[in-house]
């Protein structure tokens, strides 16, 4: 790849420590250079739309937007955009859920440099490389059944304690509905009680706590 060539990368995470080792990652390299660096959902997607990058690295967590929500509305406005999402976040509906909104694949934060360096090329040049950890959780879990934005957000607040009478006050829903949306929670969730739920859906990456 010749200098006029380079791959440019947009990098996406709140924590400095991060992005000062991925720009001294790729400025080593001779076929890629970092365009930008966001540290926010919403200047991420600011920041695609101004520099169109080549590759996208885009956190999960972070202030404002979510990664999540930001790969959204960033395919939405470049259907091919190529965004790799680069993350400590390891449960399985993470991972579907940034596939599914129009993520190339999804890299753990321990990762080899060599070997992001080798993913980055790879979704550029239009490939979808699944990590093989990546997709031994996807192969185990695919066949489970996604919560729904709205019992998620349930399920957040049966986190923080919240009985389901308070729950229904903060949606303006009957107790009864949401009764039957705990007890749908469970069913997928494949547990008897709130707690286990709670636990399983930390472990899966369906909610996460607030750092």
């Amino acid at each position: 790849m010749n200098e006029s060539k380079r791959i440019t990368v947009l990098c996406v995470d709140d924590h400095p420590m991060i992005l000062e080792g991925i720009a001294a990652i790729i400025g080593r390299q001779r076929d890629m250079e970092l365009s930008a660096v966001a540290t926010s959902g919403d200047q991420a997607v600011s920041l695609f739309r101004q520099h169109r990058p080549d590759v996208t690295l885009m956190d999960l967590q972070l202030p404002g937007l979510s990664g999540l929500e930001a790969i959204t509305l960033i395919c939405k406005d470049e259907p091919s955009a190529k965004i790799i999402v680069l993350t400590m976040f390891q449960g399985e509906e993470d991972i579907i859920r940034a596939l599914k909104a129009g993520a190339a694949t999804y890299v753990l934060k321990g990762v080899k440099s060599e070997d992001l360096l080798k993913t980055i090329r790879q979704v550029y040049s239009g490939q979808r490389p699944i990590p093989e950890p990546v997709a031994s959780l996807l192969a185990e879990h695919i066949s489970q059944p996604l919560l729904t934005p709205r019992e998620v957000e349930i399920l957040k607040l049966i986190a923080r304690g919240f009985r389901n009478k308070e729950i229904a006050g903060t949606f303006h829903l009957s107790e009864e509905t949401i009764k039957t949306h705990v007890k749908n929670i469970l069913a997928k969730l494949k547990v008897s009680d709130r707690t286990a739920a709670v636990n399983v859906a930390l472990k899966r990456g369906a909610i996460h706590l607030d750092r």
